[in-house]
């Protein structure tokens, strides 16, 4: 009797072995299903891009008028409450929507202004402008002593609410972004101006552009 309960136990402890390995089997098939599934969500998104590059689509170019509830004070780049839950509202789901779709990783916001001058104000944009990137100083310090200063402000004004959204909120992964001036010299039909018309109010927007960050790359 007791030769045979040995048996038993012995038997039994042998019969682990297959459960083991029935458990291993079922972890390598989960594995590669998972690889597949990544290998063809990889494949389907490579040919989407593909096909965009074929089809010669490129990233549309995203609009804010600087007019009516979304406009400027006269001078300033302090962005409007209303302009501000525009951009929170509308226009990050597009920024979040265009960069996957066409696998961006930059965002450049460009300022227009119109041809009005700014005055007698003297530029403090060489001492301050870093201070107020990296959270030093608010944007209302600066001053614009050009169009050139005024249109580069308001596009980091931009920047900053967006960049705020990507640390605070988590949204814009991985996506870097860019602030630039086009002060008064582009249409909105991207023509460089002929006549600098001080009140051409359609001159006044933001644009916001989309690239990827390539090489850099030294022509000698």
């Amino acid at each position: 009797m007791a030769r045979r309960l040995k048996h038993r136990e012995d038997y039994e402890e042998l019969n682990i072995w297959p459960a083991f390995t029935d458990l291993m089997s079922n972890a390598f098939l989960i594995l590669i299903l998972f690889l597949l599934l990544t290998i063809v969500t990889s494949s389907i998104s490579q040919q989407i891009f593909q096909e965009n590059i074929k089809n010669n689509q490129v990233p549309p170019i995203i609009e804010i008028k600087d007019e009516g509830a979304y406009r400027f004070n006269s001078g300033s780049a302090e962005i409007p409450p209303a302009m501000f839950n525009y951009i929170v509202r509308k226009i990050v789901p597009e920024i979040e929507k265009t960069t996957q779709q066409y696998k961006i990783n930059v965002v450049e916001v460009i300022g227009h202004t119109d041809g009005q001058p700014n005055g007698q104000v003297v530029s403090n944009l060489d001492v301050n402008l870093e201070k107020v990137v990296i959270g030093q100083l608010p944007i209302a310090n600066l001053q614009a002593g050009s169009n050139a200063d005024l249109g580069l402000m308001r596009a980091l004004a931009v920047v900053q609410v967006l960049r705020n959204l990507q640390t605070q909120q988590g949204r814009l992964k991985g996506l870097k972004f860019r602030a630039y001036s086009a002060a008064q010299l582009i249409l909105p039909s991207g023509e460089l101006a002929a006549i600098a018309r001080q009140n051409d109010v359609t001159r006044r927007r933001i644009e916001i552009r989309f690239t990827r960050l390539g090489e850099v790359r030294e022509v000698k």
